[in-house]
C-alpha cells in the first residue's frame, strides 16, 4: 500500500531492523541544547547507537579515489533498500567490493536514522567497486535496471520516500554517457515515463556496520522483509519477459 504524501512512512527497512535488534535503553532527548560536539546516544526503538554528532564510521571499505589507485572503478546506484541491492552485485566475476551506505545529500557523515527520517537530501545507495577489466560499467547498468521499479517515483515498492527513490551516481562523463544511454533503451519498453534519475556523484557515506552484507548475516529476517515488500513479485511484473 502506498502512504499520502502528507504522511511520513514508517519504511518496512526500519520496521525489520526494529524487529532484529532488541531495545536497550530508553531513546534519549536528542538535539537539546545540552549536546554540543560528537555525542553518542541509544536508540532504544532499534536498539543501535544514534550519533549527534557527524564524524566518520569506523567501516573498512575501499573509496572511489582508493579504488581508481588500484586500477578499480567505482558505481554508485540509488535503488530502494540497500540491503536488497548489495546481493545481485557481492557474486558477480569482477566485483571486488559492495558498501551500503548514503549519496546525494547536504549532511555529512549521515546515519541511517537520520537519512530514513527524512530531511537529509540523502539516497539509501550500494557503492560497487569492479575490475573494470572483468567487467564493464554497461554490465554494472544491466543488472541494476532488473533490480529497481525505475517508473516509481515516490520510493522503491513497499518503501516509499525522497530517500528510496532510484537514481545512477555518475563518477565522469564516461558513466555520465553510459547511464543516460542505457536509460533511454528502456523508453521502448515501458509505456511509463523512467523516473530514476542521472545525477553527479559528489560523495559517498557507508551506512553503520549491521547494514553492511545484512542478506548475508540476517537471511531469514531479510528474505521476510524481502517478501512482505512485494519486491521479486513487482521486478517479475517488469521484467520477466
Amino acid at each position: 500500500m502506498r502512504h499520502s504524501n502528507s504522511v511520513r512512512p514508517l519504511a518496512l527497512c526500519a520496521l525489520i531492523l526494529t524487529i532484529a535488534l532488541a531495545p536497550a535503553v530508553s531513546l534519549l532527548a536528542r538535539g537539546s541544547g545540552e549536546d554540543s560536539g560528537d555525542t553518542n546516544q541509544q536508540d532504544g526503538e532499534r536498539g543501535f547507537t544514534v550519533h549527534s554528532g557527524q564524524v566518520p564510521l569506523d567501516i573498512q571499505y575501499l573509496t572511489a579515489e582508493e579504488a581508481d589507485a588500484k586500477g578499480y572503478q567505482a558505481a554508485t546506484l540509488a535503488g530502494g533498500c540497500f540491503w536488497c541491492m548489495e546481493p545481485p552485485y557481492t557474486d558477480i566475476d569482477g566485483v571486488i567490493e559492495v558498501t551500503v551506505g548514503f549519496s546525494g545529500g547536504h549532511l555529512e557523515h549521515p546515519r541511517y536514522r537520520q537519512v530514513v527520517e527524512g530531511g537529509t537530501g540523502h539516497l539509501e545507495v550500494v557503492q560497487v567497486i569492479y575490475d573494470p577489466e572483468l567487467i564493464s560499467y554497461d554490465e554494472i547498468l544491466e543488472i541494476f535496471w532488473v533490480n529497481i521499479d525505475p517508473l516509481d517515483d515516490g520510493g522503491q515498492f513497499c518503501d516509499r520516500g525522497e530517500m528510496y527513490r532510484s537514481a545512477v551516481f555518475y563518477h565522469d562523463d564516461d558513466q555520465r554517457s553510459a547511464a543516460q544511454e542505457s536509460k533511454a533503451a528502456l523508453d521502448d519498453r515501458f509505456e511509463a515515463a523512467i523516473v530514476t534519475e542521472i545525477r553527479e556523484y559528489k560523495a559517498f557515506y557507508p551506512a553503520e556496520k549491521q547494514h553492511q552484507g545484512y542478506a548475508r548475516n540476517n537471511p531469514v529476517r531479510y528474505n521476510f522483509y524481502r517478501t512482505q515488500c512485494g519486491r521479486d513479485a513487482r521486478l517479475s511484473e517488469l521484467w520477466d519477459d
